[in-house]
């Protein structure tokens, strides 16, 4: 296999991919998102200049799809993340009131 990009995904305006981007990340597949010059300088999130493609090296293909399929049946389950562990454990020192 090749160190080729694949599209994996397409998905209407930055947010929404960046989001997808960083789904990957977690899960430690590389992903970059590619729009059409137009629809990145603009802003535009609707119709054929909005649309972004999530992009992965194709040896991370199968495992992106999987799990971009499980996003899509809503088999992810909330605050999963790496990130969410750290903050979300409770454990913080005696006396300490502040919010995280």
């Amino acid at each position: 296999m090749t160190n080729q990009l694949v599209v994996v995904f397409t998905t209407n305006g930055g947010g929404q991919a960046a989001i997808i981007q960083e789904l990957l990340a977690s899960a430690g597949i590389p992903a970059q998102t590619s729009q059409e010059g137009a629809g990145a300088v603009y802003g535009l999130t609707v119709g054929p200049l909005g649309q972004v493609d999530i992009l992965v090296p194709e040896r991370y293909a199968a495992a992106a799809e999987q799990l971009l399929a499980a996003m899509q049946r809503g088999d992810l389950e909330e605050g999963a993340g790496p990130s969410a562990r750290a903050d979300d454990s409770g454990d913080r020192p005696a006396g300490d009131s502040s919010a995280a």
